[in-house]
């Protein structure tokens, strides 16, 4: 859930760990705790070590964010605001690739619906969803920066521009491969 989902859901429920999320595994609570030594003792470390864990495990669950809670010594609802605050930190797996689509203007007036309604047709996920392969997930952002390349998308590190639906099918087949 985004922060704007939450408006207007009670906090205790929003923390309520889904039938769906996994358990802290042994491996990841080894990780975190890492993390937590190398930078808690450095003032405002909250966002490092959050930023830390979900770039090496990949997304921050509430299970992690109770026991990050408990670790940092910090109440829950303190990380679960800057989980929710920030559009970059996830609390659901994310795919290998990550589509991202650029809704600026430029990029929204020049058809970025166009190119979502056609990966979603392509891949079977709606935005905001991780296909059952895992190979991808498929997200809506704001300017990518490439508005001389409207409509633009970002997959993983990469900027492709001047799409057309017609093109979509193409531009991710280079990436199911990898």
């Amino acid at each position: 859930m985004r922060a704007k989902d939450l408006r207007d859901v009670p906090l205790a429920d929003a923390l309520k760990p889904a039938d769906d999320d996994p358990v802290v595994i042994p491996e990841q609570r080894a990780r975190i705790d890492a993390i937590i030594a190398e930078h808690s003792a450095k003032p405002g470390a909250t966002m490092v070590i959050l930023n830390e864990i979900q770039a090496q495990i990949g997304h921050l669950s509430k299970p992690m964010q109770n026991y990050i809670a408990e670790k940092l010594r910090v109440p829950l609802k303190d990380i679960f605001g800057v989980i929710t605050f920030y559009s970059f930190f996830t609390m659901k797996p994310r795919g290998k690739h990550r589509v991202a689509f650029c809704l600026g203007t430029a990029c929204y007036v020049s058809g970025a619906e166009m190119l979502i309604e056609k990966t979603q047709q392509i891949l079977d996920v709606k935005l905001g969803d991780t296909t059952p392969d895992r190979k991808f997930t498929i997200e809506a952002c704001r300017c990518i920066g490439a508005c001389s390349q409207a409509p633009a998308i970002l997959i993983d590190d990469n900027v492709h521009g001047r799409l057309t639906p017609d093109k979509m099918t193409s531009v991710l087949r280079k990436y199911e491969k990898v």
